[in-house]
């Protein structure tokens, strides 16, 4: 099977897609052959559904080829995108399924139930990456998403949010072993 192309959904109150280790991650994937998709989405800020899904799907053209490589809110909405639409398959790095704070109350992605089946069934593949010490989303949130969608797990010791690490070889391993 062809290499699926790697589309990075950042999270929100982000500027820039190229944070902490988000270049180096394009940079090792474009190195292995690759075809990668890092761009800031609109809305970058307050990281609404109505715009963040709606560039996944019209700008971008997110499908059956493509593995949605989300980060926080990044990965909530590659959650949200594949209760409708297939795609190869999603990396979830620190996702959530609801958090105390007002700009994620505002995002629209909390407004409705999550359709686990759904989003199990259109993809193959789910894997989460989270830290035992996230200092901004709760452990038992990790364990939900990796249960709901049968997901594979990697938790890395001291990661926190891995906003202070400048490289990550346990996801490019990750990617490398099952897509490439």
């Amino acid at each position: 099977m062809a290499r699926p192309r790697i589309i990075y959904i950042h999270g929100n109150r982000t500027m820039h897609w190229a944070t902490a280790w988000t270049p180096w991650l394009r940079d090792e994937l474009r190195n292995l052959g690759f075809a990668t998709e890092f761009q800031t989405f609109p809305d970058s800020i307050a990281a609404r559904r109505e715009y963040w899904l709606a560039f996944l799907r019209d700008h971008l053209r997110a499908g059956p080829d493509d593995v949605l490589l989300g980060w926080s809110s990044g990965a909530v909405a590659a959650i949200r995108y594949a209760e409708r639409e297939k795609i190869r398959g999603s990396v979830l790095v620190c996702p959530y399924t609801r958090l105390d704070d007002e700009l994620e109350r505002g995002s629209g992605y909390f407004d409705e139930p999550w359709d686990w089946p759904a989003v199990r069934s259109n993809q193959e593949d789910v894997a989460v990456f989270h830290s035992d010490r996230d200092p901004f989303i709760p452990q038992g949130q990790f364990e939900t998403v990796v249960e709901a969608l049968d997901a594979v797990a990697f938790e890395i010791p001291g990661g926190g949010h891995f906003l202070h690490q400048r490289e990550f070889p346990e996801l490019l391993e990750y990617l490398r072993l099952t897509y490439g």
